[in-house]
């Protein structure tokens, strides 16, 4: 018993040691690049999992904001009256891929907020190319930009997505902290992005408050004279070798 309690403990201590000189994950950034008569923002939506929340849906296309969404295959099996809603008004929406699983794209066993990481090369691209399949598999067109779950990367699953021809999509502003955020914080942070900021948020998640805050964000920005654009729709520089 003795030594299997000192096997144990080495194989932990090894484990351990593994993550901590594991190299350390980046959270890249994005901003579009500024032009044009009046400032303008990207509004990027993440649709993880679950449902969606009809109050951001039905505020985007009551005040035409253009917006691109980040599905994963989790997400469209569930969710085909509102990918109805998005395929009808294509002028609005750009969706792009946001994983098969919701897999986080780091290519070393760990943990990310409390998910689990794809752990090889090998699982980081089949998370990205089964998500790409799901959106093409709707009659989509194939997606050019993909964000992984939690937005954290390990450099080597960078090079590795962006060899498969994705850019991978940062952000400037965390909109919503994850759909955590009560009404009056997320509607702060998002009414105060400034020309060519990027803002991620999510719309799966129609109990949480954040959803309310979006909303008022939004229509704030537009009643200051912003235009809103979709990621396809301007040049993006992202941090990181993520859109070069």
């Amino acid at each position: 018993m003795r030594l299997v309690s000192k096997l144990f403990l080495a194989v932990v201590l090894s484990g351990s040691a593994a993550v901590a000189n594991a190299a350390p994950l980046l959270e890249p950034s994005l901003h579009i690049r500024q032009g044009g008569d009046s400032p303008r923002v990207a509004v990027t939506l993440d649709a993880c999992g679950g449902a969606t929340d009809s109050r951001i849906l039905s505020a985007l296309v009551q005040y035409k904001i253009p917006a691109t969404i980040f599905v994963t295959g989790t997400w469209l099996k569930r969710n085909a009256p509102s990918l109805d809603i998005m395929r009808a008004h294509p002028e609005l929406f750009e969706l792009e891929n946001h994983g098969g699983r919701h897999i986080p794209a780091v290519d070393s066993p760990r943990k990310i907020y409390g998910i689990r990481s794809a752990g090889s090369p090998e699982a980081v691209l089949a998370e990205v190319e089964t998500g790409a399949a799901a959106l093409t598999k709707t009659g989509e067109p194939a997606p050019k930009w993909f964000r992984g779950a939690t937005a954290q990367y390990s450099p080597s699953a960078i090079a590795l997505i962006r060899k498969a021809g994705f850019k991978i999509a940062g952000y400037s502003i965390n909109g919503d902290g994850g759909s955590l955020l009560g009404a009056r914080e997320t509607a702060r942070r998002v009414s105060a992005a400034k020309d060519g900021d990027v803002i991620i948020a999510h719309i799966n998640q129609p109990t949480h408050a954040a959803g309310e805050g979006l909303v008022k964000g939004l229509l704030a920005l537009k009643d200051k004279g912003y235009t809103f654009v979709r990621l396809d729709d301007v040049d993006g520089d992202g941090t990181d070798d993520t859109t070069n």
